[in-house]
């Protein structure tokens, strides 16, 4: 995606504000997927990235103002980081690999991709010739489906062609990697389950790690609460993870759990 096509919209529409609401709204699920990409040895993803709003002053006092993609995301529950991928068409304060920070109240959409596997993208056979590899799966995008609702079926298929994407149908906007199959992984990603043994395992061999902090002032229980990993955060907790710990920000794991509205994690939080 590094020169990804280009598509106009208002971001004045009342639609489009409200697309970037959820977008910030839903961003943990995201995060939550990133950051096990970041664990994998093979990469899982075709596409991660975050659109952020750009603006720039002008004379008129009217500032000129781009929608552009970030990507390499960095996250610490309240500020999201990452690289510019996008060479912007009017700003002149930007450019192509600039490091970016900023909270995130102030992103504007996310999106990543993942190719089917091969047991999954049966129920794509009409979409696909037995031959053809089927598109990644796009999840997220809220700007996009919102852009592609205003479209003709004839420019949503150039808009798909031009990014190479199965982005679905516009009216049902999926967060998580095959949540209509299985929606439990909205609740808790089936890595962080399938992971336990493993996880207990490694903090048993290393107890130390529970006890590490940050750059950031977080300890493992803070970064996998932030990811909503309920598995990861019962085995911190279980090893000795200290829950009151806070932040450089002044946050515990609880805080950024009813922060980030990780329902599944508050109650084990508040009563460990």
């Amino acid at each position: 995606m590094e020169e990804n096509p280009i598509f106009w919209a208002d971001g004045d529409d009342p639609q489009m504000i409200e697309a970037y609401k959820k977008a910030q709204e839903t961003f943990k699920y995201f995060w939550r997927e990133q950051s096990w990409e970041y664990r994998r040895i093979i990469p899982g993803l075709n596409v991660s990235c975050v659109k952020v709003m750009f603006s720039e002053p002008t004379e008129t006092g009217e500032p000129n103002v781009e929608h552009m993609w970030i990507n390499d995301i960095g996250f610490d529950g309240d500020r999201v980081t990452g690289y510019l991928i996008n060479e912007p068409n009017m700003l002149m304060n930007v450019q192509v690999g600039d490091y970016i920070d900023i909270p995130l109240t102030e992103i504007s959409d996310w999106l990543f991709a993942i190719t089917p596997t091969a047991k999954k993208a049966k129920g794509l056979s009409k979409l696909f010739s037995s031959s053809a590899e089927p598109l990644p799966k796009a999840y997220g995008g809220f700007t996009i489906q919102k852009m592609r609702s205003d479209m003709s079926s004839s420019e949503r298929k150039d808009h798909d062609d031009a990014w190479q994407l199965d982005f679905g149908d516009f009216n049902t906007i999926l967060v998580v990697n095959n949540q209509e199959e299985e929606p439990e992984n909205l609740i808790e990603h089936p890595m962080s389950k399938n992971m336990k043994e493993n996880f207990i395992k490694f903090l048993q061999e290393y107890p130390d790690e529970i006890k590490l902090i940050d750059e950031n002032g977080q300890s493992l229980l803070h970064r996998e609460t932030i990811a909503g990993n309920l598995t990861s955060v019962q085995a911190a907790l279980e090893a000795g993870a200290d829950k009151n710990i806070q932040s450089k920000a002044g946050k515990t794991a609880l805080d950024y759990a009813k922060q980030l509205n990780w329902q599944h994690l508050i109650p084990v939080l508040e009563k460990y």
